[in-house]
């Protein structure tokens, strides 16, 4: 992976020690969402207080956390780690797939300027890719191809991604699933847990991989504190029972109103600084 001389240091290592993240709190829009299967609708109120707990079990190890406020009406503007991908010496700035989320990439450019943060790249219309469709790990850049992106998208970010020395691979999703972090996470720097049902894990090949059962697959949406040390939703059990066994650490929340609606806790943060 190419490293660089000058500028910010922003993601050093993709799995290292999480030093910085963005969230943006949730709007009350929330509690229209539609729910997945099975589900009742999302409470705002409890959302808001999910929301906190996640930014303090952050704080709590030692991540700084920009908390912005929403600015539309979309009930998922929540979800930040569609808007971006961060990289070593900048962000790139993506195009979401849904029309009313793309005011969130240009909001949260312009506050990249106010945090001096450097922008290493935009998606140009008509390119499409959700920041949630980008998994780094190790020097592998893997990208999610669904509904969610198109070809011109995830060229794009290939050649960004490639500049800066990693290998690009693309992982294919099941119909239905929402976005390539949902269901697979790096939780090391050679190791991921997926959801088999969801991706294609033959994508993984020559990475330790933690498979996860039917029925938790949104339990593979991790956030990743560290190598072995993860932010995951404590209602999947049996998943997070199966990550501890493999040895990884994990830090069990409630994010229950979030994950009716399809937001798994790796979209709720940005990873802006790792070590």
């Amino acid at each position: 992976m190419t490293t660089i001389d000058f500028g910010p240091r922003l993601i050093g290592t993709p799995t290292g020690r999480l030093r910085a993240a963005v969230l943006v709190k949730p709007t009350a829009s929330l509690e229209h969402a539609t729910p997945l299967p099975g589900e009742p609708g999302a409470v705002y109120a409890r959302a808001l207080e999910q929301h906190e707990i996640l930014r303090k079990t952050l704080a709590y190890f030692g991540v700084e956390t920009i908390v912005l406020e929403p600015r539309g009406e979309d009930p998922y503007e929540t979800a930040v780690g569609d808007a971006a991908a961060v990289f070593e010496d900048g962000a790139l700035i993506m195009r979401p797939s849904a029309m009313s989320r793309r005011g969130e990439a240009d909001r949260l450019e312009s506050e990249f300027s106010r945090l001096d943060v450097p922008i290493a790249g935009h998606i140009a219309a008509p390119g499409l890719l959700d920041g949630g469709d980008v998994l780094i790990v190790g020097d592998t850049a893997f990208v999610g191809v669904s509904a969610r992106s198109n070809e011109i998208g995830r060229s794009g970010f290939a050649t960004v991604a490639r500049a800066r020395g990693f290998d690009v691979v693309e992982v294919a999703l099941a119909a239905g699933a929402s976005a390539l972090r949902s269901f697979a996470s790096a939780v090391a720097h050679d190791t991921i847990v997926i959801a088999p049902d969801k991706v294609d894990a033959g994508a993984f090949a020559g990475f330790r991989t933690i498979l996860l059962e039917r029925g938790e697959e949104r339990a593979a949406g991790v956030i990743c504190l560290g190598e072995h040390h993860v932010i995951a939703d404590v209602r999947y059990r049996t998943s997070l029972a199966r990550m501890r066994k493999a040895g990884i650490v994990v830090e069990g929340i409630d994010l229950y109103d979030f994950e009716k609606v399809g937001t798994t806790p790796s979209l709720l943060a940005l990873a802006l600084k790792r070590d």
